[in-house]
């Protein structure tokens, strides 16, 4: 009689340890998936915008590359990433119409831009770009997107004046004027993280 009591309490006993083993055990890996689901950002779900304006999203970084625990410290740091979007929110509409003209298979090499595109470039971009009047010359005719007189793999936006020539201004050094002219006091430290690429 003794035999048995003792064999079921070792089987208990058993049970028991495996199941309280079990029960750590699940707990950790549902606290470890839990904890690799918090720091993981959202995977970006696939769209049909065309690679051009996907790459857009370098400018605008996301919470999770932008965020920065040593920087949140600044005093200043919550108003600097408010003025920032603020920029972004500003110059992204034109980016974006720029790297359609540029990249899209609406232009051929050569082609001129239509009028609504042409005024939106003009007014927001060549308008800003530091030596404006010295690309425009005589007399500004239209605005054409063609192959980069050096550099043959990259097209760019060229003004054609009205006695016939032409020449190439880049649209980044007409955004830097720009963000400088309206944001004076963030300007350089956007630039610096933002419009960087070709800043000579």
């Amino acid at each position: 009689m003794a035999a048995p009591l003792l064999l079921r309490q070792t089987l208990l006993r058993s049970c028991f340890h495996n199941y309280k083993h079990f029960t750590i055990g699940a707990v950790t890996a549902r606290h470890r998936l839990w904890c690799s689901a918090a720091i993981t950002p959202p995977s970006n779900k696939p769209n049909d915008k065309p690679n051009y304006l996907n790459n857009t999203s370098n400018l605008r970084r996301d919470n999770y590359s932008s965020i920065n625990l040593h920087f949140e410290d600044e005093p200043d740091y919550r108003k600097w990433k408010d003025k920032e979007n603020e920029i972004l929110d500003d110059i992204e509409p034109i980016i974006l119409l720029t790297k359609e003209i540029l990249h899209s298979p609406k232009y051929m090499d050569g082609g001129r831009l239509t009028v609504e595109d042409e005024k939106a470039i003009v007014e927001k971009l060549l308008a800003y770009h530091p030596h404006s009047e010295d690309k425009i010359g005589c007399g500004l005719e239209s605005i054409m997107v063609d192959r980069h007189p050096q550099f043959r793999q990259t097209r760019c936006l060229f003004v054609v004046r009205t006695d016939g020539g032409w020449i190439d201004f880049s649209y980044q050094k007409c955004l830097r004027e720009y963000v400088r002219e309206k944001y004076p006091a963030h300007a350089e430290r956007f630039i610096r993280e933002h419009l960087k690429r070709g800043s000579s």
